[in-house]
C-alpha cells in the first residue's frame, strides 16, 4: 500500500473533495466518488489521482473520456502541454520538486482533466502545490468553481518556481558580495550548479508558458472570463520568470568567467615569481656549483681569502641581476 503526504490511499485517491461554490468543500472517498453526482447547484467535484495505481486508466474510460486521453493522464509524458477535448480541458503541467534529495531541475508532471462539474488532477510524485489549494478549501477560503481551482493550481506552481530562481539569484549575488578567494573549486562547481538548474528551469518553464497561452486562449465556456484573467496575468509572471532565469544564467557566467580570471592570474603570479627567483639563483648556483667540484688544482684553494672572494662575486652578480631586472621592468 502506497502512503500518501498524509494518509494511506483509498484506492488511487490520494484525497478527494466536492466544492460547495462557497469556497469550502466536504471530503469525499474514492467508493462514493466513483458514482458522485452533483447534489446542488455549483457543486464540483475534485479527485487528486495517484496516476501509478492500477485501474486508473480503466476508470478514466469509464468517464467516457477517450483512451488516447485517458492514456496521456497516466503516463510518463510529462513535456507540459494543453489542449480542448469538447467541453473538457486536458492539460499537463510541471512544479518543482521540493522532495528529500531532489534537485530544483528535478520537475513532478500533474496531469489535470476537468469537464466544469468535475476535475481530475493526477501525479506519480509528491506534489505540494495541489496541497495548498486544498488547504484553502478546508479553510473555507478557497475557489468556488473547477475553474478557480484550476487558476489557483497553476499560481501554486508558479509561486514556488519562483522561490526556486530567487534561490538562485541570492547564492549569485551572496558569492559576488563575499568573494571566492578562500575555496574557488568549490565556487565553480556550486556556480555550475546554477547553471545547470537555470537551464534546467528554463527548459521546462518556456513549454508550460506555451501551455498556459493555450489554457488562456481556448478554454472551454465553464472556464469564465474572470479565470481567463488569471491565467494571463500568471502567464506574465512565468515570462518574467524567465527573463530572471536568463538574467540568472549569464550573471553565472559573469561570475564563473571572474573566478577563473582571478585564479589564472595568481597562477601566473606564482609561475612569475618561480621564474624571477630561479633567474637570480641560476648564474649563482653556477658558480658554487663550479667552484665546489673536488678537483685538485682549483685556484685559490689554498687562500684563506677564497671563500669571501666567492661571496663578494656573488655579491656582485645578484645586484647586477637585480638592477637588469628593475630596468627590463621585471620586478
Amino acid at each position: 500500500m502506497h502512503q500518501t503526504d498524509d494518509a494511506r490511499l483509498d484506492g488511487p485517491l490520494l484525497f478527494g473533495r466536492v466544492l460547495d461554490g462557497r469556497g469550502g468543500g466536504r471530503r469525499i472517498g474514492w467508493e462514493e466518488a466513483q458514482s458522485w453526482q452533483p447534489q446542488a447547484p455549483g457543486e464540483v467535484l475534485w479527485l487528486h489521482l495517484c496516476r501509478t495505481e492500477s485501474g486508473v486508466q480503466n476508470w478514466l474510460e469509464s468517464l467516457g473520456i477517450p483512451e488516447p486521453t485517458a492514456e496521456l493522464l497516466v503516463s510518463d509524458e510529462t513535456r507540459p502541454r494543453a489542449f480542448r477535448e469538447g467541453t473538457a480541458l486536458v492539460a499537463t503541467l510541471r512544479g518543482i520538486n521540493f522532495n528529500p534529495g531532489a534537485e530544483p531541475e528535478d520537475m513532478v508532471a500533474m496531469q489535470l482533466w476537468c469537464d466544469g462539474p468535475r476535475l481530475f488532477t493526477l501525479r506519480r510524485q509528491r506534489l505540494q502545490s495541489p496541497r495548498d489549494v486544498l488547504a484553502m478549501i478546508d479553510r473555507g477560503s478557497g475557489p468556488v468553481d473547477a475553474g478557480r481551482v484550476i487558476t489557483e493550481l497553476v499560481e501554486a506552481l508558479i509561486n514556488r518556481m519562483n522561490a526556486s530562481i530567487v534561490d538562485m539569484n541570492a547564492a549569485i549575488d551572496d558569492m559576488e558580495e563575499r568573494g571566492t578567494e578562500s575555496d574557488t573549486e568549490a565556487a565553480i562547481t556550486r556556480i555550475a550548479n546554477i547553471r545547470r538548474n537555470s537551464l534546467a528551469l528554463q527548459r521546462h518553464m518556456a513549454p508550460q508558458h506555451e501551455a498556459l497561452e493555450i489554457i488562456a486562449r481556448t478554454a472551454p465556456a465553464w472556464f469564465e472570463d474572470d479565470d481567463k484573467r488569471e491565467i494571463a496575468e500568471s502567464i506574465d509572471r512565468l515570462r518574467r520568470y524567465l527573463e530572471d532565469i536568463n538574467i540568472s544564467k549569464e550573471s553565472a557566467v559573469v561570475l564563473q568567467d571572474d573566478i577563473r580570471a582571478r585564479a589564472l592570474a595568481r597562477s601566473e603570479r606564482t609561475n612569475y615569481l618561480l621564474t624571477i627567483v630561479a633567474a637570480i639563483f641560476l648564474p649563482l648556483g653556477f658558480i658554487t656549483g663550479l667552484l665546489g667540484i673536488n678537483v685538485g688544482g682549483m685556484p685559490g684553494v689554498d687562500d684563506g681569502d677564497a671563500f669571501w672572494i666567492v661571496v663578494g662575486l656573488c655579491g656582485v652578480i645578484l645586484t647586477l641581476q637585480l638592477a637588469l631586472f628593475w630596468r627590463w621592468k621585471w620586478l
